[in-house]
């Protein structure tokens, strides 16, 4: 058919007309820019509200001023206006509502009926075991933390801590927290905090006043125990330039404010570059640590400085030991979970080394045996958590709501608590139940979210020794929060004196 000789329908040329008559009514040099939501949207968006405007190609409709707005591709200058930019915007802005909403007094139940009243009831009727009521009752405390700033203490008072936090580590105690944080002119700072629970029911830091400073970046952190338990420190150092990468092992005695002469046995092993660390408490491979690298394991015993090497497919990115038996479980980036016995002679490029092997989607980023060492719990970079029989090599049980899509981030198991925590790419802080996988609460950050400001996190039931507080330590930026169980919690300048 010729174009010429088209001819449209009635309708069609009613339709044109109407059409022509809206560009008439509204072309202009500022409405190429901008159109009113009900007027771009036609007859078929008459009957639609702001918040359900049509979506048009090329363009932004802002609910608050209900018109839409030109999109350019990228960022730049003269058009802020990005897809991108815009999606920050609704997230922050969703924060914000949730911090809002999470600061009130009044916080949603885990569980619909539950609360530390009936518990109470029910355990002195005989209708709920210890164990039940112990796990139970801090489903409920979690569910109503509040957030409490914490005021770190220091005899250099003049110079406050400016430094993101990048990494924060406790000891088995909870005692002492391992802090990295970025410094601005590059490299990092890394130091011990000291934390002490108060008979007022207040919790106070200090920071050491010996940091340390190193211009190369700090992978893992893990605590070791060579001399007593937790007396020393071991960290994967990255190369830069011509310094090699090391793993060093650092007395925590070297951070005392007290300067011992002494601090006890200080080593470095030239090790290439390590993703991840993990120390060994089973007598049979006493004072022996492992590093997870490009495609291989090395097992190194700390006194004699004696390696073992094991070749595997893929980088190494999270190593945690068993207790019971010197068995050693890693997780790769190929999304591979295989665990090596450290008695077991044969080393070779068959694999028959590995004692039990399966697989998840994506890179690993963390695995954490529970107590009972039959399972094993892997968070990987597609944001699953997955809890693993690794008798029969099956996932059993998997936790949801985690969001990560290519971060390095860790898990955080409290068995006795019954408590799974993971801080998500997104900053928030998810805790979930570990017996049946519930989501209990969502905390968002108290900073907007960004690359740059994950917030990391300890949890324990007696932070800062057997005299301690139970709750969730947070730091993100250069800020360190304490969310307290305790309603009418007091920080310790309050209570100052008291202690």
């Amino acid at each position: 058919m010729k174009r010429g000789n088209w001819r449209s329908s009635g309708r069609d040329r009613h339709r044109h007309h109407n059409q022509s008559q809206w560009r008439g009514r509204h072309r202009s040099a500022h409405d190429e820019r901008e159109y009113s939501s009900d007027s771009a949207a036609g007859d078929a968006s008459s009957s639609s509200t702001s918040s359900s405007a049509p979506e048009l190609p090329g363009f932004y409709f802002d609910p608050e001023k209900n018109r839409y707005f030109r999109l350019l591709p990228g960022h730049n200058n003269c058009n802020p206006l990005t897809k991108e930019g815009l999606q920050k915007k609704e997230e922050e802005k969703k924060r914000s509502a949730l911090l809002a909403e999470d600061d009130g007094p009044r916080k949603k139940a885990p569980r619909t009926g539950l609360n530390s009243a009936s518990l109470l009831q029910k355990r002195h009727l005989g209708l709920l075991p210890p164990s039940s009521y112990s796990r139970l009752i801090h489903e409920v405390k979690v569910s109503g933390m509040q957030r409490h700033r914490l005021e770190v203490q220091s005899s250099n008072s003049t110079s406050p801590n400016t430094d993101n936090f990048h990494l924060i580590v406790a000891d088995s105690a909870c005692e002492r927290v391992f802090t990295v944080n970025d410094v601005s002119h590059g490299g990092c700072k890394y130091g011990i905090m000291n934390f002490h629970g108060c008979r007022k029911g207040s919790l106070s830091v200090e920071m050491c006043d010996n940091l340390y400073f190193t211009n190369r970046k700090v992978n893992s952190v893990c605590w070791a125990s060579v001399t007593h338990t937790d007396s020393h420190v071991l960290l994967c150092l990255v190369g830069i330039s011509q310094t090699p990468g090391c793993v060093s092992l650092l007395p925590a005695s070297l951070f005392s404010n007290f300067n011992p002469d002494q601090p006890g046995m200080l080593c470095s092993f030239k090790i290439s570059t390590a993703w991840s660390c993990a120390w060994c408490l089973n007598p049979q491979a006493d004072k022996t640590f492992s590093t997870g690298l490009s495609r291989r394991v090395i097992v190194t015993d700390a006194v004699t400085g004696r390696r073992a090497t094991y070749l595997a497919g893929s980088d190494v990115l999270a190593q945690q030991f068993a207790l019971r038996a010197p068995v050693l479980f890693n997780g790769c980036r190929s999304g591979e979970i295989f665990s090596i016995d450290l008695r077991q002679r044969d080393r070779g490029r068959s694999h028959g080394w590995k004692t039990s092997r399966f697989f998840q989607e994506s890179a690993i980023t963390s695995v954490q045996l529970l107590q009972d060492e039959n399972y094993l719990l892997a968070a990987d970079m597609l944001g699953k958590i997955k809890l693993w029989d690794i008798r029969v090599k099956r996932s059993v049980k998997q936790y949801e709501g985690h969001f990560n899509e290519y971060a390095y981030l860790p898990i955080h198991v409290n068995e006795p608590e019954g408590l799974l925590l993971a801080v998500g790419q997104d900053c928030y802080t998810r805790l979930w139940s570990l017996h049946d996988s519930r989501l209990l609460r969502t905390i968002p950050s108290p900073h907007p979210a960004g690359k740059d400001s994950i917030p990391n996190v300890v949890f324990s039931s007696q932070l800062g020794g057997s005299r301690g507080l139970p709750g969730l330590l947070m730091a993100v930026h250069h800020d360190l929060y304490y969310y307290s169980y305790n309603k009418d919690y007091q920080d310790s300048l309050t209570l100052e004196g008291q202690c």
